[in-house]
């Protein structure tokens, strides 16, 4: 399967995912960016947009930064039918971020959230039912914009910790010392992406 859909996280436009593309490209992969704004609609939106674009490419890998995981696996779950590889996700808080919460105590944070805020609920049960291999790549460098509203809970990659990246149904995850914005130009997470693609399994021997 040559083909691979990227998605990225709020807040950036789709050329932020040009360094993992590039180098998922010299393993042979055509990868495809899905653009979306993150905070002026809805998750589900961003889904159905993800699953056209999907139906239109035929069958693919899909990798999420982020936000763009849980647009992902809204799509992935939405439309059974769309030909799906392997999914990878970096960063994704499926199961809730805590750093949004805080954020969206206030009302800039809430304007900066826009409709996002109802997907990055806490407490919330992530599952993956497809028969298709989940991966998921968590960071443990506690640099960035999260660490800006308090000291987050347990390990975390400065926006999203460990736990909040859980899936129930999930092949593997692999953690990286990487911070979540890092996560897209670094070698050793571009190498995990790029073996789970292809093997279903991470590369340990590179976290």
């Amino acid at each position: 399967m040559p083909d691979a859909i990227l998605a990225h996280g709020l807040w950036v436009p789709g050329l932020v995912m040009r360094p993992l593309a590039a180098r998922l490209a010299r393993s042979g992969l055509r990868c495809h960016t899905f653009s979306y704004g993150g905070r002026t609609r809805r998750l589900e939106a961003h889904a159905e947009r993800l699953a056209r674009l999907a139906r239109e490419i035929g069958p693919a890998h899909f990798v999420g930064h982020s936000l763009g995981g849980l647009v992902v696996l809204a799509a992935l779950d939405a439309d059974r039918a769309i030909q799906a590889g392997r999914v990878v996700l970096l960063g994704t808080p499926a199961s809730g971020c805590a750093s949004a919460e805080r954020l969206a105590r206030h009302a800039p944070g809430r304007w900066l959230l826009g409709e996002s805020i109802e997907a990055l609920a806490r407490n919330r049960v992530a599952r993956w039912a497809r028969p298709e291999a989940l991966g998921v790549v968590a960071g443990t460098l506690p640099v960035g914009l999260g660490r800006m509203v308090g000291k987050l809970p347990g390990r975390n990659d400065g926006v999203v910790t460990i736990e909040e990246t859980t899936v129930e149904g999930m092949a593997e995850r692999v953690v990286v010392r990487v911070s979540h914005s890092a996560m897209l130009v670094s070698a050793r997470v571009a190498a995990h992406v790029e073996t789970f693609l292809r093997t279903g399994c991470f590369r340990h021997d590179a976290a």
